[in-house]
């Protein structure tokens, strides 16, 4: 079973996140929620949710695919750790999936995975100019190799179809898509 880590930071974007979660559990992935620095994590429009774990309590050599929600300040707080750059660093290395929508593109941009690669976003969130190689995208969803981008919370459903796709197959996705449409 594919296992997915999704980081929170205080200010996240609670769709974006909680979408990703929902529908990757549906699809039978196992999914990890793992806040910054507490358990608790407050979202952009005060939602708190309670995370699976810390940053500090995550084993990140085991994951299939790490997921960055965007929200403001969430993404800023993302890509101002370190850990949470490294994290990037390696799962790109390793030919791991990484994964980031809305705001949260910028993290992969600042962790240097984003050179030479075709990502959207959050329009501001990118810059071709400082990002040597990267050709923005319009699109909702943009996969080249094992990055994954998307532009806001109202791609999070085509974005989170999109990874379960990846990781799981199109008959997985199908089957998800379906029983979304059945209720």
């Amino acid at each position: 079973m594919p296992k997915v880590l999704v980081p929170l930071a205080d200010g996240f974007e609670e769709i974006e996140a909680i979408t990703v979660v929902d529908l990757l559990r549906r699809a039978g992935i196992e999914v990890c929620t793992a806040g910054l620095t507490s358990r608790t994590v407050t979202g952009s429009h005060a939602i708190r949710i309670e995370a699976d774990t810390t940053l500090e309590g995550v084993d990140d050599s085991g994951f299939d695919m790490i997921v960055l929600p965007g929200g403001m300040p969430g993404a800023q707080h993302l890509r101002d750790d370190e850990r949470i750059l490294e994290l990037v660093r390696a799962q790109t290395r390793r030919g791991q999936f990484t994964a980031a929508i809305c705001a949260a593109p910028s993290v992969l941009a600042a962790a240097g995975v984003l050179d030479g690669r075709t990502a959207t976003s959050f329009p501001g969130f990118l810059d071709p100019g400082t990002t040597p190689g990267l050709t923005l995208s319009h699109a909702p969803v943009v996969v080249d190799g094992r990055i994954v981008t998307s532009r806001s919370a109202g791609t999070a459903l085509d974005f989170s179809l999109t990874l379960i796709e990846l990781l799981a197959g199109r008959a997985v996705r199908d089957d998800v898509e379906t029983r979304l449409k059945r209720a």
